[in-house]
């Protein structure tokens, strides 16, 4: 009842403070998967991801007083994915995957969005992994490697030298805490999206798993804001 009340209160036009602290709540209650079983319906999915912005195509992210509405929106989502084989059923029928890869393309050249990418990529990892039918619409429908590889060049900054060369500076200094998380999502995203790419068919595909051998090798050699987040990215 309490989640159900929550949502009530999402549903409607509340203040920014509100509908952020409604959140908060509801990621922490969204942790047990009792509370889960009533509330996970198709409407209730849909109010967590008109909140997270997934429901505007042409919109882009100009507001910045709603980031954190779209963070805690984002977060939410991947606790009730991740806790919820119905909402991971829901996720395919409201075509979830499609709508964070758009969202996902809205964060390229913007600044002050790397929770908002992190969350994304985050869910499109845990979607990727627990819904096979997604991981196989990401491959083939929603060109789900190269949208997740160009993330992953976003989030390691980097620059080419030659067409599959990435430039090696080795003064650079370390990726921030926030690019190396936005990494590290994109790489266990592309894991899941590229498990059973064993056979590339198409000069296309040839193309974009060079590109993206490159970008492998140049975080290889990028290094994290401390040793063990250097060591989770390799």
């Amino acid at each position: 009842k309490l989640c159900e009340g929550i949502l009530n209160i999402l549903e409607k036009d509340t203040r920014t403070s509100c509908q952020v602290a409604c959140l908060e709540a509801l990621r922490i209650l969204s942790r047990d998967k009792k509370v889960l079983v009533p509330v996970t319906t198709k409407r209730n999915m849909q109010i967590l991801m008109k909140l997270a912005k997934l429901d505007t195509v042409e919109d882009p992210l100009e507001r910045v007083s709603e980031f954190p509405v779209i963070v805690e929106a984002l977060k939410c989502l991947c606790n009730i994915i991740f806790n919820s084989s119905v909402a991971q059923k829901l996720s395919l029928e409201l075509n979830l995957a499609a709508m964070l890869c758009n969202l996902l393309q809205k964060c390229k050249d913007r600044q002050l969005v790397d929770d908002i990418k992190c969350f994304d990529l985050r869910l499109l990892f845990l979607l990727s992994l627990l819904h096979t039918d997604i991981r196989a619409q990401l491959r083939q429908e929603l060109q789900g490697v190269q949208v997740l590889t160009q993330a992953l060049e976003s989030s390691l900054s980097v620059r080419w030298t030659e067409e599959y060369k990435a430039a090696e500076d080795r003064d650079r200094p370390p990726l921030s805490l926030q690019e190396t998380d936005c990494a590290i999502e994109a790489l266990k995203a592309l894991f899941n999206v590229t498990l059973d790419s064993w056979n590339v068919h198409s000069k296309n595909e040839s193309h974009q798993f060079r590109y993206m051998a490159a970008i492998l090798r140049h975080c290889l050699l990028t290094t994290g804001p401390t040793e063990e987040k250097t060591e989770e990215l390799h």
